[in-house]
């Protein structure tokens, strides 16, 4: 008997390239396809889902690492696979909390969709060791620390420097010393530079 999917993606082209993989597989077969990770749960109340293949950044108010902490808790034997572009290293860490069984990035990636797929439906839970690695001006994603990121996904959002101390709990020094650091090891220029081609990489993602 065929593994039903669900595809959860808000763009396209991935979403039809899933599709296509599932629809020319043996083992797989495509229950239905949405754009928006907001109605995934409807889904999977109305019809026989095996494994949901759910992107993270989509429109609609809710992102896919929520949909699929929401599904975990109604439906814990469906089997979740998160896929995505973005390069945000917290993605892992909170889809891990979220119960998701297993993670995937679309461009850079050890094994193909459909080995992982066969693995998590297996009872493996497979995971990359780090995000891809990217540059963010002169600076790789890996020479930031945690709370330098974590200053960084606030200066994306648009916060104020009263307000990211703030949100973190740090003081008002502690937050200028960070971005500081920040600005130094990038070489930009302003922090509107540095939100700018933070966005453009998806180094962080301020949404979710």
């Amino acid at each position: 008997m065929a593994i039903r999917v669900l595809v959860v993606d808000d763009q396209a082209m991935p979403r039809q390239l899933f599709e296509s993989i599932i629809n020319y597989s043996e083992n797989y077969e495509l229950a239905a396809s949405v754009d928006s990770a907001s109605v995934a749960d409807i889904y999977c109340a109305k019809m026989a889902i095996d494994l949901i293949l759910m992107d993270v950044v989509m429109s609609g108010g809710i992102n896919g690492i929520e949909a699929a902490e929401r599904i975990k808790n109604s439906y814990p034997n469906i089997k979740i696979l998160i896929v995505t572009s973005m390069p945000d290293s917290s993605f892992i860490k909170k889809a891990r909390k979220a119960g998701v069984d297993s993670f995937w990035y679309k461009e850079v990636q050890d094994a193909p969709l459909l080995a992982i797929m066969d693995r998590t439906m297996a009872g493996e839970s497979v995971f990359p060791d780090q995000a891809p690695v990217v540059f963010l001006g002169e600076a790789k994603s890996t020479d930031f620390t945690d709370r330098e990121l974590d200053v960084l996904r606030c200066v994306a959002a648009g916060y104020s420097d009263k307000e990211i101390s703030d949100l973190l709990s740090i003081s008002y020094g502690t937050e200028r010393v960070h971005l500081n650091n920040l600005l130094q090891k990038t070489a930009c220029n302003s922090r509107t530079e540095l939100a700018i081609m933070a966005a453009k990489t998806g180094i962080v993602v301020p949404e979710v």
